[in-house]
């Protein structure tokens, strides 16, 4: 398969992830059992446009129950107060939707994931996502 994005052809032949096409805001991530994640950096549109359910998809149930429990609050505290207005516009979504990603892979760190590569690692210490080692 060519590689569109034209990165991460080292040509190494024991790596098998060399030509995988990964868009440059992407990062991988794997852990001592070879389990590999691949995920973006930055802002998660689709945490913005469909809540939690893209945590739902990729078994991040810590953050998927987090951000029903937010969702949930923020309502019920737009009622209570009569608040209607704050209703019209998702709040914890686009808030979530910032946040998400750092806290996806910053949850795998804390479960024994490390980055894949060299670009991955850079790309995730640029990003702070994660601390760079002194």
């Amino acid at each position: 398969m060519q590689n569109p994005f034209g990165n991460n052809n080292n040509n190494d032949p024991n790596n098998i992830f060399n030509n995988l096409p990964i868009p440059p805001n992407y990062a991988k991530i794997k852990n001592y059992r070879g389990d590999l994640r691949i995920a973006k950096v930055g802002i998660s549109w689709t945490t913005f446009w469909f809540g939690p359910l893209p945590a739902l998809f990729r078994g991040d149930y810590y953050n998927f129950f987090l951000e029903i429990v937010l969702a949930a609050d923020y309502v019920l505290v737009a009622l209570f107060f009569k608040w209607n207005t704050l209703l019209t516009f998702p709040w914890p979504a686009l808030i979530f939707a910032l946040f998400y990603n750092m806290m996806y892979f910053r949850h795998l760190f804390n479960k024994g994931y490390y980055p894949a590569d060299d670009r991955s690692r850079e790309l995730l210490i640029k990003s702070k996502y994660l601390k760079e080692k002194k």
